[in-house]
């Protein structure tokens, strides 16, 4: 059984806004989500800058009390969850609970939790560590918290596959419905990263930007001048729902989803594949799976990292699976506006790319200035285009070889 995907609810915090509408505005204008870090005192660190989410209000979302037993990452997963169950519409009633599920994934997990707890067992000992610390840390919590709070009894897990978890979430939850296993899933990504701990980690292996002195040209995908991505939060949830199921109930449908593929690259820890093998394969198991040709797709929201390699070998993976069409493709990275939410990327940019085919208009990417001649494709560069849009593709690559695209259609009935 094969039944179409759409999306129903979705909801997202990000450096740029708290909820998908200023989000979604702040993108169209070109704003930077990139600057100095308030988290913590940076001034010693080699990378200074960061993607923070500021302003975020957790008692906006859940009781005080409850809130202080979640990590951030959670905090922001179950937030992102209720604004887009809120978005479905969906109520008591309209749907079977053990046919509803949660699947969030988080790169990361709740490593400001584990930090803040290795201090207390240094400082303290083993007897003041906190009984919650666990549930804290771990990654599936997201998930849980969620199926607890909207009673979804169905299938409940978290992804983790660095940055392409919150991607891997929708995809695997959009399989689950279309196969009949599934009439609701929640689905996405979490993270919360920007901490002393992760900032001076990423900055040891060099994979972040350094231009401490611009933080709002920092991130600067496919443009010669890139040297790193950055290092960002928030979370990014869609629902999605079976089509008739929807169509019962009278939903607003913002998207459908058309096709997953998932690859490896088999090649090492934390570089690309030579010519993006991996994400080529992807992207060509998501048109396969959505029964596509090269030419039906107009835009990609590219994994679009800012750092040297990335950037490269994904223009060549899309040029490998394009051929000549990817002369004509336009191709855009949000993350030179979000920076990079780690395994929150791939729900918040699933979400922009629905929303690109809902409105016509594709994001830009901001601070091209030098053109790269291994990147020679169409970004968008530092302007929003209005164009209509039928078919998309967004990519998310993470650490570890593990590549993901996923392909949304523009819901017309």
């Amino acid at each position: 059984m094969s039944r179409r995907v759409v999306v129903t609810g979705m909801g997202a915090l990000t450096p740029l806004g708290l909820d998908r509408v200023t989000t979604w505005e702040a993108l169209l204008e070109g704003r930077n989500g990139v600057g100095t870090i308030t988290r913590f005192d940076a001034s010693a660190y080699p990378v200074r800058i960061a993607a923070e989410l500021k302003g975020f209000d957790v008692e906006s979302f859940i009781e005080k009390r409850e809130a202080r037993k979640m990590d951030p990452s959670t905090q922001y997963g179950v937030a992102a969850s209720l604004m887009a169950w809120k978005d479905s519409g969906l109520c008591e009633g309209d749907f079977d609970s053990a046919r509803a599920g949660v699947i969030i994934g988080s790169g990361v997990g709740g490593i400001q939790t584990l930090e803040a707890q290795h201090a207390v067992l240094m400082e303290k000992g083993p007897r003041r560590v906190s009984p919650f610390f666990i549930p804290m840390l771990i990654a599936d919590m997201s998930s849980g918290m969620v199926s607890i709070m909207l009673n979804l009894k169905g299938m409940n897990f978290a992804t983790v596959s660095a940055c392409a978890s919150g991607a891997h979430a929708i995809g695997v939850s959009f399989q689950a419905v279309r196969c009949g296993d599934a009439d609701i899933m929640v689905a996405g990504g979490a993270e919360a990263a920007v901490c002393p701990l992760s900032v001076a980690g990423f900055a040891a292996m060099r994979a972040i930007s350094s231009r401490n002195d611009e933080p709002e040209r920092a991130s600067r995908p496919f443009d010669a001048g890139r040297d790193g991505f950055i290092v960002g939060e928030g979370a990014g949830i869609v629902v999605l729902e079976e089509l008739e199921h929807a169509k019962r109930r009278g939903a607003v449908i913002h998207a459908e989803i058309t096709g997953y593929g998932a690859t490896g690259d088999a090649y090492h820890m934390t570089a690309p594949a030579p010519g993006g093998d991996g994400g080529a394969r992807a992207m060509a198991r998501a048109l396969d799976d959505a029964r596509m040709v090269p030419e039906d797709v107009q835009y990609i929201n590219a994994h679009g990292t800012s750092t040297p390699l990335n950037d490269k070998f994904e223009t060549a993976a899309i040029k490998s699976v394009f051929g000549e069409h990817a002369g004509v493709l336009a191709v855009s990275s949000t993350k030179s506006m979000t920076g990079h939410l780690l395994g929150a990327a791939g729900g918040a940019e699933a979400i922009f790319t629905a929303l690109s085919l809902a409105n016509s208009v594709i994001p830009p990417t901001i601070n091209y200035e030098t053109p790269d001649p291994d990147c020679d494709l169409d970004y968008v560069p530092n302007q929003p285009r209005d164009t209509k849009i039928l078919n998309a593709l967004t990519n998310s690559f993470g650490f570890g070889g593990h590549n993901c695209s996923i392909a949304i259609r523009r819901f017309e009935g």
